[in-house]
Protein backbone atom coordinates (compact mmCIF):
# COMPACT_ATOMS: atom_id res chain seq x y z
CA UNK A 1 0.00 0.00 0.00
CA UNK A 2 3.24 2.41 1.06
CA UNK A 3 5.05 1.69 -2.07
CA UNK A 4 1.74 2.29 -4.38
CA UNK A 5 1.01 5.53 -2.46
CA UNK A 6 4.66 6.60 -2.97
CA UNK A 7 4.70 5.36 -6.71
CA UNK A 8 1.51 7.85 -7.09
CA UNK A 9 3.08 10.66 -5.06
CA UNK A 10 6.39 10.48 -7.91
CA UNK A 11 3.85 10.17 -10.96
CA UNK A 12 2.08 13.81 -9.75
CA UNK A 13 5.26 15.27 -8.82
CA UNK A 14 7.06 14.35 -12.27
CA UNK A 15 3.25 15.67 -14.34
CA UNK A 16 3.47 18.86 -12.19
CA UNK A 17 7.46 19.70 -12.96
CA UNK A 18 5.75 20.16 -16.58
CA UNK A 19 3.70 23.28 -16.66
CA UNK A 20 0.92 24.01 -18.89
CA UNK A 21 2.83 26.88 -20.52
CA UNK A 22 6.16 24.06 -21.18
CA UNK A 23 3.47 22.26 -23.24
CA UNK A 24 2.14 24.92 -25.25
CA UNK A 25 5.62 26.30 -25.96
CA UNK A 26 5.99 22.85 -27.06
CA UNK A 27 3.44 22.93 -29.59
CA UNK A 28 4.52 26.13 -31.09
CA UNK A 29 6.99 26.08 -34.30
CA UNK A 30 9.29 28.37 -32.78
CA UNK A 31 9.18 30.90 -35.61
CA UNK A 32 9.65 33.62 -32.64
CA UNK A 33 7.65 36.10 -35.37
CA UNK A 34 5.48 37.48 -32.71
CA UNK A 35 2.80 37.68 -35.22
CA UNK A 36 0.50 36.06 -32.08
CA UNK A 37 0.85 39.83 -30.56
CA UNK A 38 4.04 38.83 -27.77
CA UNK A 39 7.42 39.15 -28.08
CA UNK A 40 8.09 35.55 -28.16
CA UNK A 41 6.97 31.84 -28.75
CA UNK A 42 7.54 32.05 -24.92
CA UNK A 43 5.20 34.42 -23.85
CA UNK A 44 2.50 33.33 -25.99
CA UNK A 45 2.54 30.43 -24.45
CA UNK A 46 2.49 31.76 -20.82
CA UNK A 47 -0.89 33.76 -21.98
CA UNK A 48 -2.33 30.91 -23.54
CA UNK A 49 -1.71 28.66 -20.12
CA UNK A 50 -3.31 31.28 -18.05
CA UNK A 51 -6.33 31.96 -20.60
CA UNK A 52 -4.90 36.08 -21.46
CA UNK A 53 -4.48 34.55 -25.44
CA UNK A 54 -6.75 32.46 -27.44
CA UNK A 55 -5.07 29.12 -28.73
CA UNK A 56 -5.68 30.43 -32.58
CA UNK A 57 -3.01 33.62 -32.88
CA UNK A 58 -0.18 31.40 -34.37
CA UNK A 59 -0.33 31.79 -38.73
CA UNK A 60 3.47 29.76 -38.46
CA UNK A 61 1.39 26.75 -37.03
CA UNK A 62 -1.55 26.98 -39.01
CA UNK A 63 -4.73 25.00 -38.17
CA UNK A 64 -2.88 21.79 -37.61
CA UNK A 65 -1.17 24.24 -34.92
CA UNK A 66 -4.75 25.52 -33.14
CA UNK A 67 -5.66 21.90 -33.23
CA UNK A 68 -2.70 20.67 -31.31
CA UNK A 69 -3.66 23.20 -28.78
CA UNK A 70 -6.94 22.48 -28.88
CA UNK A 71 -6.36 18.66 -28.27
CA UNK A 72 -4.26 19.65 -25.39
CA UNK A 73 -6.51 22.59 -23.73
CA UNK A 74 -9.80 20.13 -24.19
CA UNK A 75 -11.24 22.93 -26.63
CA UNK A 76 -12.60 22.88 -29.82
CA UNK A 77 -11.00 23.37 -33.13
CA UNK A 78 -11.49 26.99 -34.13
CA UNK A 79 -10.15 28.83 -37.57
CA UNK A 80 -7.15 31.32 -37.25
CA UNK A 81 -7.84 34.54 -36.51
CA UNK A 82 -7.01 36.57 -39.21
CA UNK A 83 -5.84 39.47 -37.53
CA UNK A 84 -2.78 37.82 -36.83
CA UNK A 85 -2.42 36.94 -40.64
CA UNK A 86 -2.80 33.59 -42.46
CA UNK A 87 -1.07 30.21 -43.12
CA UNK A 88 0.81 30.23 -45.70
CA UNK A 89 4.02 28.40 -47.40
CA UNK A 90 7.10 29.15 -45.46
CA UNK A 91 9.06 31.69 -46.84
CA UNK A 92 12.85 32.57 -47.03
CA UNK A 93 14.57 36.20 -46.21
CA UNK A 94 16.71 36.67 -48.59
CA UNK A 95 19.06 39.81 -49.39
CA UNK A 96 19.86 41.81 -52.73
CA UNK A 97 23.35 41.75 -52.61
CA UNK A 98 23.78 44.97 -55.29
CA UNK A 99 21.04 46.83 -52.88
CA UNK A 100 22.56 46.10 -49.02
CA UNK A 101 24.31 49.03 -47.65
CA UNK A 102 25.28 47.14 -44.66
CA UNK A 103 23.09 48.81 -41.85
CA UNK A 104 23.25 45.67 -39.75
CA UNK A 105 19.18 46.42 -38.74
CA UNK A 106 18.13 43.50 -40.28
CA UNK A 107 20.94 41.78 -38.04
CA UNK A 108 19.39 43.16 -34.89
CA UNK A 109 15.92 42.11 -35.48
CA UNK A 110 16.72 38.78 -36.67
CA UNK A 111 15.34 36.71 -33.43
CA UNK A 112 17.40 33.22 -34.49
CA UNK A 113 20.64 35.24 -35.49
CA UNK A 114 20.06 34.16 -38.65
CA UNK A 115 21.69 36.84 -40.90
CA UNK A 116 25.38 37.10 -40.95
CA UNK A 117 27.31 40.39 -41.98
CA UNK A 118 28.79 43.70 -40.54
CA UNK A 119 28.77 47.32 -40.31
CA UNK A 120 29.20 48.89 -44.08
CA UNK A 121 29.63 45.28 -45.02
CA UNK A 122 27.32 43.16 -47.25
CA UNK A 123 25.00 41.13 -45.15
CA UNK A 124 23.44 37.49 -45.73
CA UNK A 125 21.12 35.45 -44.40
CA UNK A 126 21.96 31.61 -43.24
CA UNK A 127 19.41 29.34 -44.99
CA UNK A 128 19.59 26.72 -42.11
CA UNK A 129 18.17 29.29 -39.77
CA UNK A 130 16.08 31.56 -40.74
CA UNK A 131 12.24 30.60 -40.07
CA UNK A 132 10.45 33.22 -42.43
CA UNK A 133 9.62 35.37 -39.36
CA UNK A 134 9.75 38.78 -41.86
CA UNK A 135 10.93 40.55 -38.71
CA UNK A 136 14.33 41.97 -40.84
CA UNK A 137 11.89 43.38 -43.70
CA UNK A 138 10.75 46.74 -42.06
CA UNK A 139 13.84 48.16 -40.91
CA UNK A 140 15.54 47.71 -43.62
CA UNK A 141 15.61 51.06 -45.12
CA UNK A 142 16.54 50.50 -48.49
CA UNK A 143 14.05 47.27 -49.23
CA UNK A 144 16.65 44.83 -49.98
CA UNK A 145 14.90 42.25 -48.28
CA UNK A 146 12.34 39.88 -50.39
CA UNK A 147 10.43 37.18 -48.23
CA UNK A 148 10.43 34.21 -50.64
CA UNK A 149 8.39 30.86 -50.63
CA UNK A 150 10.09 27.97 -50.28
CA UNK A 151 8.16 24.96 -49.66
CA UNK A 152 5.90 24.97 -52.54
CA UNK A 153 2.20 24.36 -51.44
CA UNK A 154 2.79 23.06 -47.70
CA UNK A 155 1.84 25.43 -45.59
CA UNK A 156 1.88 25.94 -41.85
CA UNK A 157 3.38 22.57 -39.91
CA UNK A 158 3.56 20.79 -43.32
CA UNK A 159 5.96 23.22 -44.10
CA UNK A 160 7.83 23.15 -40.82
CA UNK A 161 9.61 20.10 -38.51
CA UNK A 162 9.69 19.25 -35.09
CA UNK A 163 13.70 19.40 -35.58
CA UNK A 164 13.67 22.53 -37.03
CA UNK A 165 11.29 23.94 -34.37
CA UNK A 166 13.63 23.24 -31.69
CA UNK A 167 16.78 24.42 -33.51
CA UNK A 168 15.01 27.79 -33.65
CA UNK A 169 14.27 27.73 -29.83
CA UNK A 170 17.88 26.70 -29.36
CA UNK A 171 19.03 29.61 -31.02
CA UNK A 172 16.52 31.98 -30.12
CA UNK A 173 17.55 31.22 -26.45
CA UNK A 174 21.03 31.54 -26.62
CA UNK A 175 20.55 34.92 -28.66
CA UNK A 176 18.64 35.97 -25.63
CA UNK A 177 21.59 34.98 -23.14
CA UNK A 178 24.31 36.54 -25.90
CA UNK A 179 21.67 40.00 -25.45
CA UNK A 180 21.57 39.98 -21.78
CA UNK A 181 25.89 39.18 -21.39
CA UNK A 182 25.65 42.31 -23.32
CA UNK A 183 23.72 44.22 -21.39
CA UNK A 184 25.12 43.16 -18.10
CA UNK A 185 28.58 44.33 -19.61
CA UNK A 186 27.69 47.17 -20.84
CA UNK A 187 25.60 48.06 -17.36
CA UNK A 188 29.54 46.88 -15.30
CA UNK A 189 31.26 49.20 -17.56
CA UNK A 190 29.18 52.42 -16.78
CA UNK A 191 29.33 51.78 -13.06
CA UNK A 192 32.79 51.20 -13.29
CA UNK A 193 33.31 54.88 -15.29
CA UNK A 194 31.42 56.16 -12.59
CA UNK A 195 32.95 54.78 -9.67
CA UNK A 196 36.18 55.90 -11.11
CA UNK A 197 35.26 59.30 -12.04
CA UNK A 198 33.90 59.68 -8.26
CA UNK A 199 37.00 57.97 -7.02
CA UNK A 200 39.02 61.26 -8.97
CA UNK A 201 36.61 63.83 -7.90
CA UNK A 202 36.53 62.44 -4.08
CA UNK A 203 40.80 62.28 -4.64
CA UNK A 204 40.59 66.08 -6.24
CA UNK A 205 38.58 67.24 -3.58
CA UNK A 206 41.32 65.70 -0.72
CA UNK A 207 44.47 67.17 -2.36
CA UNK A 208 42.90 70.32 -2.57
CA UNK A 209 41.67 70.20 0.91
CA UNK A 210 45.25 69.08 1.82
CA UNK A 211 47.19 71.54 -0.60
CA UNK A 212 44.86 74.38 1.34
CA UNK A 213 45.51 73.23 4.83
CA UNK A 214 49.03 73.65 6.79
CA UNK A 215 50.96 70.44 6.11
CA UNK A 216 51.92 69.60 9.89
CA UNK A 217 48.14 69.91 10.76
CA UNK A 218 45.64 69.32 8.03
CA UNK A 219 41.80 70.10 8.92
CA UNK A 220 39.41 67.81 9.67
CA UNK A 221 36.64 67.19 7.07
CA UNK A 222 34.08 68.66 9.23
CA UNK A 223 35.64 72.07 9.94
CA UNK A 224 36.11 72.83 6.37
CA UNK A 225 33.09 75.55 6.35
CA UNK A 226 34.69 76.94 9.82
CA UNK A 227 38.16 77.31 8.46
CA UNK A 228 36.15 79.52 5.45
CA UNK A 229 34.87 81.76 7.50
CA UNK A 230 38.26 81.95 9.69
CA UNK A 231 40.55 82.78 7.29
CA UNK A 232 37.18 85.57 5.74
CA UNK A 233 37.46 87.12 9.20
CA UNK A 234 41.04 87.57 8.88
CA UNK A 235 40.98 88.92 5.98
CA UNK A 236 38.88 91.33 6.34
CA UNK A 237 40.43 91.67 10.47
CA UNK A 238 43.90 92.31 8.16
CA UNK A 239 42.84 95.13 5.97
CA UNK A 240 41.21 96.81 8.77
CA UNK A 241 44.44 97.26 11.04
CA UNK A 242 46.01 98.35 7.36
CA UNK A 243 43.03 100.59 7.24
CA UNK A 244 44.02 101.94 10.79
CA UNK A 245 47.74 102.25 10.26
CA UNK A 246 46.97 104.54 7.49
CA UNK A 247 44.70 106.87 8.97
CA UNK A 248 46.79 106.87 12.40
CA UNK A 249 49.81 108.05 9.90
CA UNK A 250 47.23 110.65 8.13
CA UNK A 251 46.34 111.69 11.39
CA UNK A 252 49.99 111.98 12.45
CA UNK A 253 50.92 114.64 9.49
CA UNK A 254 47.41 116.61 10.45
CA UNK A 255 46.17 115.26 6.89
CA UNK A 256 43.44 113.54 8.44
CA UNK A 257 39.61 113.16 6.76
CA UNK A 258 37.82 116.23 6.74
CA UNK A 259 33.70 117.44 7.02
CA UNK A 260 33.25 114.57 9.97
CA UNK A 261 31.06 116.25 11.14
CA UNK A 262 28.86 117.13 8.07
CA UNK A 263 27.36 113.52 7.95
CA UNK A 264 24.19 112.89 7.11
CA UNK A 265 22.07 110.48 8.84
CA UNK A 266 21.85 108.73 5.75
CA UNK A 267 25.89 107.83 5.45
CA UNK A 268 25.91 107.72 9.60
CA UNK A 269 22.87 105.16 9.67
CA UNK A 270 25.17 103.19 6.86
CA UNK A 271 28.74 103.05 9.11
CA UNK A 272 26.69 101.92 12.07
CA UNK A 273 25.28 99.16 10.19
CA UNK A 274 28.98 98.17 8.85
CA UNK A 275 30.24 98.47 12.80
CA UNK A 276 27.43 96.24 14.00
CA UNK A 277 28.36 93.69 11.13
CA UNK A 278 31.97 94.16 11.89
CA UNK A 279 30.84 93.20 15.97
CA UNK A 280 28.44 90.31 14.77
CA UNK A 281 31.43 88.78 12.99
CA UNK A 282 34.51 89.31 15.66
CA UNK A 283 36.19 92.07 14.00
CA UNK A 284 36.80 95.52 15.27
CA UNK A 285 39.25 97.41 15.45
CA UNK A 286 41.79 97.78 18.31
CA UNK A 287 41.99 100.96 19.64
CA UNK A 288 44.22 100.81 22.12
CA UNK A 289 46.84 99.52 20.07
CA UNK A 290 47.15 102.59 18.16
CA UNK A 291 50.05 104.91 18.23
CA UNK A 292 49.48 107.88 20.35
CA UNK A 293 49.31 111.09 18.15
CA UNK A 294 48.59 115.27 18.74
CA UNK A 295 45.51 114.46 16.36
CA UNK A 296 44.37 111.04 19.09
CA UNK A 297 41.88 113.14 20.50
CA UNK A 298 40.32 114.16 16.90
CA UNK A 299 36.80 112.94 16.35
CA UNK A 300 36.09 109.33 14.81
CA UNK A 301 36.30 109.02 10.94
CA UNK A 302 33.81 108.03 9.65
CA UNK A 303 33.88 105.02 6.92
CA UNK A 304 31.14 104.13 4.47
CA UNK A 305 31.29 100.92 3.41
CA UNK A 306 31.38 99.66 0.25
CA UNK A 307 28.22 98.74 -1.50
Amino acid sequence: MASALSASLTVVTVTDSITLADRVEDLLPQTQCTKCGYAACRPYAEAVAVGTANYNQCPPGGIEGVARLAALLGKPVIPLNPANGVERPRPLAVIDESLCIGCTLCMQACPVDAILGAPKQMHTVIEALCTGCDLCVAPCPVDCIAMVPVTGAATGWDAWTEAQARAAREHHDQREARLARERDAAEARVAARRAASSTASEAAVAVSAASAAPADTPAPAATVADDADARKRAIIQAALERARQKKAELAAKGAGPQNTERVSADVQAQIDAAQARRRRLGIEENAESAPTSPAADAPATPRVPKP
